[in-house]
């Protein structure tokens, strides 16, 4: 898996944040399950806003080399993600596969869907507690290069700049937590992130969007960063650990 630059590289990493971002979510699919694996992981990213929409997706031979399948397999994945809406794919020259998924709302309904998942989600929010605590402090810890600094500082002014709008604001949160696992540089971390941001993406949008949560939450995302770029180790973990416990109480109360 490609790193973001730390002070010790000397290539250039793009500076379009979903190519970064799409190395902490997209890896290597289980052979025997291939194009599920391409299915899954493809659409996790698009509904975390990893490939925001409007966005295009990387060329075939890009992604499916990062998957680690064939074209023939990917064109299967994309195509079921195009019967879903995820994409719309434009032939000829000049085109490509576009996102086309809409960020969804807070929905009752959604919460309803979950209850069959009950207890996989209540105990992805404690493998979060273990995980994401862990990535803050792991990321506090690098000796960041300047594009990393600003990797973040752009990841987490997105949140501060998508205010209260539900959907825009789900996806800039799940982006912040996947470039705190990215300057990580440790891809068991980064998919250990990327899978609970996605179960957590699912509840978050079964419940209401609360706008003293959003201001407390935004309060905790700043004391992590802030943490995480003076390189203090121990209060990133902990602010993070805070972080996870108040947004697995919420969660708690509100989904049962």
């Amino acid at each position: 898996m490609t790193k973001l630059p730390s002070c010790h590289d000397t290539g250039v990493v793009s500076a379009d944040p979903s190519i970064v971002l799409s190395e902490t979510v997209l890896s290597a699919v289980r052979s025997h399950h291939a194009f599920e694996g391409c299915v899954e992981q493809l659409g996790t990213a698009i509904r975390l806003g990893v490939y925001p929409r409007g966005s295009t997706l990387p060329p075939e031979r890009e992604l499916a080399e990062r998957l680690g399948v064939s074209r023939a397999t990917l064109r299967e994945a994309i195509a079921a993600l195009r019967a879903a809406d995820f994409v719309q794919t434009t032939r000829g020259r000049g085109g490509g596969t576009a996102v086309s998924f809409r960020p969804q709302k807070p929905s009752s309904r959604r919460a309803r869907a979950l209850r069959p998942r009950r207890d996989e989600l209540l105990d992805t929010l404690v493998f979060r507690r273990i995980v994401e605590p862990g990535a803050s402090h792991l990321a506090a810890s690098r000796d960041l290069s300047g594009q990393q600094r600003d990797f973040l500082v752009t990841a987490h002014d997105e949140v501060v700049a998508a205010g209260t709008d539900p959907a825009k604001h789900r996806q800039a949160d799940s982006r912040f937590h996947l470039a705190i696992a990215a300057v990580a540089e440790s891809p068991h971390t980064s998919r250990a992130v990327a899978t609970v941001q996605g179960d957590l993406h699912d509840m978050l949008t079964a419940i209401p969007v609360l706008e003293v949560n959003l201001d407390h939450s935004s309060r905790q995302h700043r004391l992590i960063l802030d943490a995480v770029l003076k390189g203090e180790t121990t209060k990133a973990r902990r602010v993070m650990e805070s972080h996870c416990d108040d947004t697995a109480a919420l969660l708690r109360g509100l989904l049962a």
